[in-house]
């Protein structure tokens, strides 16, 4: 794609269905290796807030974050997807990230400490 081109936006979302996607911000609590995943993964269990509480996901973020570094990082995730069986892991949020320049993930985070549970508006 040239820097002139654009990608062609899918059909727009009204407001009212973008506010359907619950995205919270949470504390990762902990983090381990994930051997049996497809693609190189670890496990986390990320603090969302006395009002969610704690939620496992797991995430192919390995290239750019060590198991060390993940406990006490904040991220953002989808909350409201329904879980998802990964292997004989069950994944029950969504965190998202941002691909690099070569297709891995970089975590979506923010910039200041926010309460878990805090939800994106």
């Amino acid at each position: 794609m040239s820097a002139g081109d654009k990608k062609q936006v899918d059909s727009p979302l009204g407001y009212d269905e973008f506010l359907r996607v619950d995205v919270r911000v949470g504390t990762i609590i902990k983090a381990e290796a994930f051997p049996e995943a497809r693609q190189p993964a670890f496990k986390l269990v990320v603090d969302f807030g006395s009002e969610i509480g704690m939620k496992k996901t797991s995430a192919q973020i390995t290239v750019h974050y060590s198991l060390e570094a993940l406990p006490g990082r904040q991220v953002a995730a989808v909350v409201n997807f329904p879980p998802k069986q990964i292997g004989k892991f069950m994944s029950q949020v969504l965190v998202l990230g941002f691909p690099d320049e070569n297709g891995d993930i970089v975590l979506l985070e923010p910039d200041r400490a926010i309460p878990n549970g805090g939800r994106m508006s």
